[in-house]
């Protein structure tokens, strides 16, 4: 099992150890009903990276997106997966999400879609049976995550966010948390988060809503507004799929989509020192694309997150944690540098380094560092944080990203957005879960959702 190879007649099978289980891929003797059934909820760009992970350990047999571009590629991937398992199964398709928290036979959803839709799709799967993988962020406000840590916690329902940071990347960010938890730098004394902007995109006209969109029920629990599409770039400029990121009506720009793995990183390895949240967030700078009066953007035909910007979150013990679009007068333009009282180091998707590191060679990590900041279990080598989550699904425990970590990162990422859009300092009291004299900032930590589209917890 240590030495990562396990032969079958003679044959090597694929695997992932968690604790001291070890638990085949692809175990192609099982019966179909050995393997989870899975409903994919959402088959965007992004579901071509969680689909495929998911289907080594599952079957799928839903899809369901409002493209129906979209959900025929999901099914016909969806398909050929099974054919090359040796399973002939069918995969439906449907267009409201619905049909499959309805059906008693799936297990697991994967919910892979836009922002906004998040939370009400993954409180109705958990109150459906259902476990669920979801990718990140999690939440479009904070309210939505008290929600869906109230559902979890209700329902006993296993729920993995994706942010694969917290397993995968050739173990970096492990091997970062791990030091901070064996001490390594000392005492945190200030973090820096390096996320990168917001592009622009200038005018987008009105145009048509493409024959195979849905585009009002895409929209959800966003205001109903006119479809608008640009031809440019990889993606085009428009208010829809890939793009929905740089809008604060169905996203949070670049605080929410790279924070939530970056920032959620920085209180991981606060976690490990027992810090609590944020005390206050003060807006140090930030340059928006779109005029802004009173938090809200003053033109609807454009792109409206920050392109740059910089927030100094403190947190208790004095300690600051920055975050900015970039570092580069600290030598990164992407990362997280830690700095403690016995030294420092930086790391992000690519490295991981600095004094404290060079110092592992002679010093190295003891042999189960790894597994302490990894609740007790061993990454698997490779589809590591989706291996995860079906192994706790089997052992009915929290899985590394769990709802109630990940809010509490977003929580600072969702502060941070309503710092800089309101320009003052919010002050935050942890317990209450409220913003400190300042009502008319509370009212930003909810939103009023579309009739038909309310999140409810």
């Amino acid at each position: 099992m240590k030495s990562g190879a396990i032969a079958a007649a003679g044959v090597a099978v694929p695997y992932y150890l968690t604790g001291d289980k070890v638990i085949a891929d692809e175990q192609k003797s099982e019966s179909a009903n050995d393997r989870p059934l899975i409903g994919c909820i959402g088959t965007g760009s992004r579901w071509d990276a969680v689909g495929p992970n998911a289907m080594r350990l599952g079957d799928v047999v839903a899809v369901c997106d409002v493209d129906a571009d979209h959900a025929a590629k999901g099914r016909q991937r969806s398909e050929a997966e099974n054919k090359k398992k040796g399973r002939e199964r069918k995969v439906d398709v449907v267009e409201d999400y619905r049909k499959i928290l309805d059906r008693n036979d799936i297990e697991i959803v994967t919910i892979v879609t836009p922002d906004h839709w998040h939370s009400k799709i993954a409180i109705e799967a958990m109150k459906a049976g259902k476990d669920v993988y979801c990718e990140k962020p999690l939440t479009l406000t904070i309210d939505e995550g008290k929600k869906i840590c109230k559902v979890a916690k209700e329902t006993g329902r296993v729920f993995q966010v994706g942010t694969q940071q917290r397993s995968e990347m050739g173990q970096l960010f492990l091997k970062a948390i791990a030091m901070i938890n064996e001490g390594r730098i000392g005492d945190i004394q200030k973090i820096h988060v390096a996320i990168g902007g917001s592009p622009t995109s200038g005018p987008i006209p009105v145009a048509d809503v493409p024959k195979q969109l849905n585009w009002e029920m895409w929209l959800g629990q966003a205001p109903l507004v006119d479809y608008r599409f640009k031809p440019g770039g990889q993606w085009g400029n428009s208010r829809c799929h890939y793009e929905f990121r740089w809008w604060y009506e169905y996203s949070g720009g670049k605080m929410t989509d790279w924070g939530a793995h970056h920032v959620d990183i920085a209180q991981w390895g606060l976690d490990q020192q027992g810090i609590g949240g944020p005390l206050s967030l003060e807006p140090v700078m930030a340059k928006f694309p779109t005029p802004y009066a009173d938090g809200m953007p003053t033109q609807d035909d454009r792109y409206n997150t920050p392109t740059e910007f910089h927030v100094r979150a403190m947190f208790p013990n004095d300690i600051e944690v920055s975050i900015r679009n970039e570092c580069n007068e600290l030598g990164f333009g992407n990362g997280i540098m830690f700095e403690g009282t016995k030294g420092r180091f930086m790391v992000n998707r690519g490295k991981l380094v600095g004094a404290p590191v060079e110092e592992l060679k002679s010093n190295p990590l003891p042999e189960d560092a790894i597994q302490k900041v990894y609740k007790g279990m061993t990454p698997a080598n490779g589809n590591a944080h989706m291996a995860n989550f079906f192994e706790c699904v089997k052992l009915r425990k929290d899985p590394i990203s769990d709802v109630y970590s990940h809010h509490r990162a977003m929580t600072t990422c969702h502060l941070a957005n309503i710092a800089l859009r309101l320009d003052r300092t919010v002050k935050w009291d942890d317990k209450s879960e409220q913003i400190v004299g300042d009502d008319d900032a509370n009212r930003w930590l909810a939103r009023e959702a579309r009739k038909g589209y309310e999140v409810t917890a």
